[in-house]
């Protein structure tokens, strides 16, 4: 089949609730992905860093082959052999106490709610129902009805509710309005250490060691979404490291299955997830033994393969070829790590067409919020593929 006929059959029977290039994809491998018609392109978007390790990475894939044929999902009813492995890993990787499974980004942050609303009650004596979570303006933590009840992105929201209750809306990167927004009913605050769909928006330097003294004064949580920014994309396993603190949450997801599987997670201290008990909170494909074979294969290949050192080398370096693109039309180009952003002024005409034309130039990549165009390439990528994928983004970005 043609490109155009797959387009089509997209169009006519499913939902129109995304808008993606029209490029058909068939194959992937490392940084690189093909179309139908052969055509090859370097995947500067990861699935939204789902793919840190790189497309159909082999270590992953055989992994994910040798537990199919053993054991596949047994729901939570049944213990498997892969959880306990994958829970010790994951503590012994990022210093958790606990480790609780699910599936999907959303379901994490939805998780991480549930558990600190019933932590503020029953620890710090919080009147029932009267918790509050105070999170940021412009963040993304998924798609649910829950989730959107606080985000500040009209797209999200508009013919959607009525919402969930119980959050409230500070600006991002601003420590003060954190301290000011806290009262005796404040349970937790939600915070991306950098907002990726927002456009890559980075706070200012010491913003997260301020939000961790004012929660620790407070005796809130404070809950990490790092479903984007961990797992090696900034340059470091978790993006809290580069401030030297620890979350009470930190919510990963993503790359936790190097693009193979959904699986997510929320990682904790005894305190926060020991208020849940059997019955209160579950998913029959959480922590499902093919989810968890595929994680622990995952996170291998972050460690074994150096990916997490090579993602802060690579980032710096292709930060610095784009930051060397002049153009009165781009208003800033930043990033940590593969996490990086080229914003145009508004009065550029959007990002969008700088998009389609880097598809013709073999780089895919999208705009966010219409001005603002990611690159955040898997982490497998080398100095010659940046210099490769600059070479060909400089003459579009600088027309």
């Amino acid at each position: 089949m043609r490109a155009d006929e797959y387009i089509q059959l997209e169009d006519q029977y499913g939902a129109h609730n995304y808008k993606p290039l029209d490029v058909v994809l068939s194959r992937g491998s490392g940084v690189w992905v093909w179309d139908v018609d052969g055509n090859q392109y370097m995947d500067c978007l990861s699935a939204y860093s789902a793919v840190n390790q790189g497309h159909c990475h082999p270590r992953i894939l055989s992994a994910m082959q040798t537990q199919a044929e053993r054991l596949t999902l047994t729901s939570r009813a049944f213990r498997n052999d892969q959880l306990g492995l994958l829970y010790r890993e994951l503590c012994d990787l990022t210093r958790s106490h606990k480790v609780l499974p699910m599936n999907s980004g959303a379901e994490a942050v939805e998780t991480a709610i549930k558990a600190v609303r019933k932590w503020g009650y029953l620890v710090r004596g919080v009147p029932e129902n009267k918790a509050e979570i105070i999170v940021c303006a412009d963040n993304f933590h998924g798609r649910t009805i829950t989730i959107i009840s606080f985000s500040t992105d009209p797209t999200s929201t508009t013919d959607f509710g009525p919402f969930t209750p119980g959050f409230r809306v500070i600006p991002y990167g601003d420590a003060q309005a954190l301290a000011d927004a806290i009262t005796d009913n404040t349970v937790a605050f939600l915070v991306e250490p950098i907002q990726g769909e927002a456009g890559v928006i980075i706070p200012p330097d010491g913003y997260l060691r301020k939000v961790r003294r004012i929660c620790d004064d407070a005796g809130i949580a404070l809950i990490l979404d790092e479903i984007q920014t961990g797992l090696g994309r900034t340059g470091k396993l978790l993006a809290e490291e580069h401030e030297g603190i620890e979350a009470d949450l930190t919510l990963i997801g993503k790359a936790l299955s190097g693009g193979f599987y959904p699986v997510s997670a929320v990682l904790s201290n005894t305190e926060i997830l020991g208020v849940l008990k059997p019955g209160e909170h579950g998913s029959t494909f959480g922590g499902n033994p093919l989810a968890c074979a595929v994680a622990r294969a995952a996170l291998r290949v972050l460690v074994d393969e150096g990916l997490i050192g090579n993602a802060a080398r690579m980032g710096d370096h292709f930060l610095s070829r784009l930051r060397e693109i002049e153009n009165p039309d781009i208003r800033e180009v930043r990033g940590k790590g593969l996490l990086l952003a080229v914003e145009f002024h508004p009065e550029a005409g959007g990002a969008r067409q700088y998009c389609e034309r880097l598809r013709q130039a073999g780089l895919l990549c999208k705009e966010t919020h219409h001005d603002i165009i990611r690159f955040a390439p898997p982490l497998v990528i080398t100095r010659d593929q940046v210099d490769w994928a600059v070479d060909r983004a400089a003459p579009i970005l600088s027309a």
